[in-house]
C-alpha cells in the first residue's frame, strides 16, 4: 500500500490526541509519526494558528478532533458476512483494531453493535481473507475490514480480550460514520475532551 502524504499528517494529529498534555517534544512526535522534524513542525505551527494547540500541548481538544475530521483518509474498505465475528478475532492471531459499532459497544455502550468494522494492517489482508472465508462469505455484510496506515493501530488498548482503537480514532471514525453514530461521537467526545485538558 502506498504512503500518502495525508496519513503523515493524521499520524500527528493522532499522536498529539492521545497525548495531549505537551510532554512530548516536537522531536518525539515526529519520531512517533516516522516522519522529518520539518513536517511535524510546519503542521503544529499551522495547528498553532488555529489555536488548536499551543506547541504539543492540545488546547482545544473537541476543535482538533474536528479538523482531523476535515482531513481524515477514506481507508480501503472489503466487506465479509461471518456468524460470529468476535470469535474469530479472539483467535485470529493478527494484529487488528475494531471500530465504529463494536468498539463503541465496548467502551461507551451505547450504539448497537450491527456491524464490526476493524482496521488491519494492509500486508495481512489475505490472512484475514482466508480466515473470515473458512466459515464466511465474501459481500456487504457484518464485517468490514479496514485496510490502511498501519500507524491508526497507535494507542490501542483491549477490552474482553477485543483490541480497540483508541479513543480519539474511535471519535473520528464514528463521525466519519454519520446518522446515529454521531451522536456517539459527541457523547465520547465530551467525556474525553474533559479529561484531556
Amino acid at each position: 500500500m502506498v504512503q500518502k502524504r495525508g496519513w503523515v499528517r493524521e499520524r500527528i494529529i493522532r499522536i498529539l490526541l492521545n497525548e495531549p498534555d505537551g510532554t512530548l517534544t516536537m522531536y518525539r512526535v515526529a519520531k512517533k509519526a516516522n516522519c522529518s522534524f520539518s513536517w511535524t513542525h510546519e503542521l503544529l505551527g499551522k495547528l498553532g494558528t488555529k489555536e488548536l494547540v499551543q506547541k504539543t500541548k492540545v488546547i482545544n481538544y473537541a476543535n482538533l478532533v474536528r479538523y482531523w475530521l476535515q482531513v481524515k483518509s477514506k481507508p480501503e474498505k472489503k466487506g465479509y458476512l461471518h456468524k460470529n465475528p468476535l470469535s474469530l478475532l479472539r483467535r485470529s492471531g493478527l494484529p487488528y483494531a475494531l471500530t465504529t459499532y463494536q468498539a463503541e459497544n465496548l467502551v461507551q455502550n451505547y450504539l448497537f453493535p450491527s456491524r464490526t468494522d476493524l482496521y488491519i494492517i494492509d500486508k495481512d489482508a489475505r490472512l484475514w481473507h482466508e480466515l473470515i472465508m473458512t466459515e464466511g462469505l465474501r459481500g456487504d455484510g457484518n464485517v468490514n475490514l479496514l485496510i490502511t496506515d498501519k500507524h491508526v493501530l497507535y494507542g490501542t488498548f483491549q477490552k474482553d480480550g477485543l483490541n480497540i482503537v483508541s479513543l480519539p480514532q474511535l471519535i473520528i471514525d464514528l463521525f466519519d460514520e454519520g446518522g446515529i453514530c454521531v451522536e456517539a461521537a459527541e457523547k465520547l467526545l465530551e467525556k474525553v475532551s474533559k479529561n484531556a485538558i
